[in-house]
């Protein structure tokens, strides 16, 4: 790093900060802190949810499935297919539901249909499965920032989280969304530097020596049932679809943010933005796998560079060796903006959660304090939180999977039966009794518990699935057994929806049969 490098991260840095400070003078109560006081523009969080994706983990897990990973390739990119149905079932039935009441806490929607318990039984699961993944992203970009900078890991790791923990803890979900924007700007910015680097450097090559098998898109052949296999179309597809209707749906860290709309339509315009820019950036990663891949194969030093390396070693290793002086502060800052466009949204819900959720059902007396008192505790929490993920990632900077996987791993354990719960209080009309949720969630966690120590030829994309069918099988037996009365409102009717509503959903179909159209064409190209 020379010293016009360190000057671009340290203005960078200073900028992010800067944005959190003037945001977090104008913040009066815990309104403005977690949910914007429900002014966000549909742009604005369409695009933050959209640069929550593209975090460190994906910039440096993708391009390394697709170009070293041991059977790796573009079969990565059947995970997007479950991206448009997902987003158009929150579309019709859960942002509807979360905006007919009002509130920050999607968890506080769980005791109006179902009781305390399971309120206060979610809460927890997202505290502890959120802080875990949150770690994980942290580890992601130190591992970078340390090839980089030549420091330990666990300094890269201390230093990140500082930096992303003092805009969050001052600006809260606004300067969130406002520095997510400009991050994501500076990580496209980088993605695109890497690639004409890598283009200017393979120009004049007319034969690569590539696993063609490595273009390939779509795998048929398997279900990841009997052989583990993953990356093949039906678990991608099927356990996907569940996994991204609770992670966008019913985790917190994403919710809030549609939460922080205007209004519904603003909520449901977001997330067609997302969608449609997510899938941008994915195929903008996918290229940049495919350029290295041509590039390992004529370069010689690279390749050897990597010898011993695990596969995250990737893009470190190329920044460090292949951007030019002056460009890699530029390059450090969009990965910095990676990290902490996922630890920042984190440690806010995190927090929003931890007040609303756990201190406002202990002390009922919390909530009579002075709302600036409320805030400063608010920002307090987030503080908290940002020491413990910082832990976690301490913890796990040792760990010998790829990120991108380990990540995954973490959530689909819960998410299916997490979707079951709240997809059973938005769909049902009978008033079914807590003890049966919550006792459906713990059994979906135990299926997928099974199924990963005693059923390892099944794919772990697959537990998204076990766990959502296994959690709703014990309230559906109780609710069919049982003659509960109907209750008036589970939070969601067409009758609230936005005229355009249906329009919106019809969209996400046609870009859902876009995408495989554009899948198949890329297949037979390469043919």
């Amino acid at each position: 790093m020379t010293a016009i490098d360190w000057i671009i991260v340290v203005l960078y840095s200073i900028c992010v900060i800067g944005i959190g400070y003037v945001i977090g003078k104008k913040q009066k109560n815990q309104a403005d802190y977690y949910i914007a006081s429900q002014k966000a523009s549909a742009w604005l969080t369409g695009l933050s949810l959209a640069a929550n994706q593209v975090s460190a983990i994906s910039l440096i897990g993708v391009p390394a499935f697709i170009a070293i990973k041991h059977n790796g390739g573009l079969t990565w990119l059947q995970y997007e297919l479950a991206l448009p149905l997902s987003m158009m079932f929150l579309i019709l039935f859960v942002v509807p539901a979360f905006r007919s009441y009002q509130g920050f806490s999607i968890y506080e929607w769980l005791e109006k249909r179902f009781g305390k318990h399971t309120r206060v039984i979610l809460a927890l699961v997202f505290l502890l499965s959120r802080s875990l993944a949150t770690g994980v992203a942290i580890v992601a970009t130190s591992y970078v920032v340390s090839v980089l900078i030549g420091i330990d890991v666990y300094i890269s790791i201390i230093s990140i989280s500082l930096i992303s923990l003092l805009y969050t803890s001052i600006g809260g979900i606004l300067a969130d969304i406002y520095t997510d924007v400009m991050q994501l700007a500076v990580l496209l910015f980088s993605t695109v530097l890497f690639c004409g680097i890598i283009i200017y450097g393979i120009d004049g090559h007319t034969s690569f020596t590539i696993d063609y098998h490595r273009i390939k898109i779509f795998n048929y052949a398997s279900f990841g049932i009997q052989d583990g296999n993953t990356f093949s179309l039906a678990p991608m597809l099927c356990g996907g679809f569940f996994l991204y209707i609770s992670y966008y749906g019913f985790d917190q860290s994403q919710a809030q943010r549609f939460l922080s709309c205007e209004n519904t339509d603003a909520a449901q315009k977001a997330i067609i933005i997302n969608t449609i820019v997510r899938f941008v950036i994915v195929m903008l990663y996918s290229f940049l796998g495919i350029l290295l891949l041509l590039l390992l194969s004529v370069d010689n030093t690279l390749r050897s560079l990597l010898t011993n390396q695990q596969p995250d070693m990737l893009i470190p290793t190329f920044i460090k060796h292949y951007i030019p002086a002056g460009l890699k502060g530029v390059v450090i800052s969009g990965i910095l903006a990676a990290s902490m466009s996922s630890m920042d949204s984190a440690i806010n819900s995190l927090s929003a959660i931890t007040y609303n959720d756990a201190l406002k059902i202990a002390y009922e007396k919390v909530e009579s304090i002075h709302d600036k008192t409320k805030l400063l505790l608010s920002r307090l929490l987030t503080v908290f939180w940002g020491v413990i993920t910082t832990l976690f990632a301490i913890i796990f900077a040792g760990s010998s999977e790829t990120v991108v996987e380990l990540v995954n791993k973490i959530g689909s354990l819960l998410y299916g039966p997490i979707c079951a719960v709240f997809i059973i209080g938005m769909l049902t009309r009978k008033k079914i009794h807590q003890l049966a949720v919550t006792g459906g969630f713990a059994t979906g966690i135990l299926v997928n518990v099974y199924i990963w120590l005693f059923l390892p030829s099944v794919s772990w994309m697959w537990w998204n699935a076990t766990g959502f069918f296994a959690a709703v099988l014990l309230p559906f037996i109780f609710s069919f057994f049982t003659d509960s009365e109907y209750i008036s409102d589970s939070g969601y009717t067409g009758k609230t929806l936005p005229k355009n509503t249906w329009f919106k959903a019809i969209v996400l179909v046609i870009w859902f049969m876009a995408i495989i159209g554009f899948f198949m064409i890329i297949e037979k190209v390469f043919e």
